[in-house]
């Protein structure tokens, strides 16, 4: 399974793309390099990617604007490895649409565990396809296919999710009505072995609302629970296909 991962590592600085190449290749996995935004898009159209680990500060189009754009039509798992480690550059890239942010210098074990935590989820995501579908509506105007993993209006217009934005959503659609705490939340999207900041829920949560409360007369479909954290309270109901 291993071998059939193709990464995509967009990094200017020959050194750390060179580095990071050989620690891929050591774990079995395919590699395609580029070092800026048009490199990137070449390799994207031609190949399958399954993962990209992508730089900030690049010459040209810079990683956060590739970051937005990448997450405006794939799901694909983008980590972003960078040397702007303060939290506000973190939380920013993680805004962007990036599921998962790492400072230089980094461990490379950490890199490793970090890969291997994503492409799980993206793994576990192709074997629910397998699975009788079923259509979660909720809010009266929402339907999220759990076979699938996609979200569409009432118009039939999907709403693109990221992995961790569907496994949110999913969480909150199965469990209406429940405050959920920021540990709950983690540990039921992510599992206990994953060590995740709090604060990436609270950033999952707000680009969730974005997509999902548009418009001045949008319903609130995600409650602040004040020191307890967070509440789905839309109507849901089940739909076997």
């Amino acid at each position: 399974m291993q071998k059939s991962v193709h990464i995509l590592i967009i990094e200017d600085d020959s050194e750390i793309q060179k580095l990071l190449a050989g620690l891929l290749v050591r774990n079995g996995w395919h590699v395609s390099q580029a070092t800026d935004g048009r490199q990137a898009d070449a390799i994207l159209a031609s190949s399958r990617i399954d993962l990209v680990l992508l730089d900030i500060m690049l010459p040209g189009e810079d990683g956060l604007s590739i970051c937005a754009r990448l997450r405006a039509i794939s799901t694909m798992p983008i980590l972003i490895l960078s040397a702007k480690g303060d939290d506000i550059d973190r939380v920013v890239g993680l805004e962007m649409g990036a599921d998962d942010y790492l400072s230089k210098p980094f461990n490379p074990r950490e890199l490793e565990a970090r890969i291997k935590a994503l492409l799980r989820r993206s793994r576990m995501a192709q074997k629910e396809s397998w699975l009788k579908a079923t259509i979660l509506y909720f809010a009266g105007c929402w339907q999220l296919d759990v076979r699938k993993r996609e979200l569409y209006d009432n118009d039939g217009v999907q709403t693109y999710l990221t992995p961790a934005e569907f496994d949110l959503l999913r969480v909150f659609c199965e469990r209406p009505g429940i405050t959920l705490s920021r540990e709950q939340l983690i540990e039921l999207t992510q599992g206990r072995k994953v060590v995740s900041a709090e604060r990436s829920i609270d950033i999952l949560i707000s680009r969730l609302r974005r997509k999902l409360e548009r418009g001045e007369k949008a319903e609130k479909l995600i409650h602040t629970v004040r020191s307890g954290g967070y509440e789905f309270i839309a109507t849901v109901s089940e739909i076997p296909q």
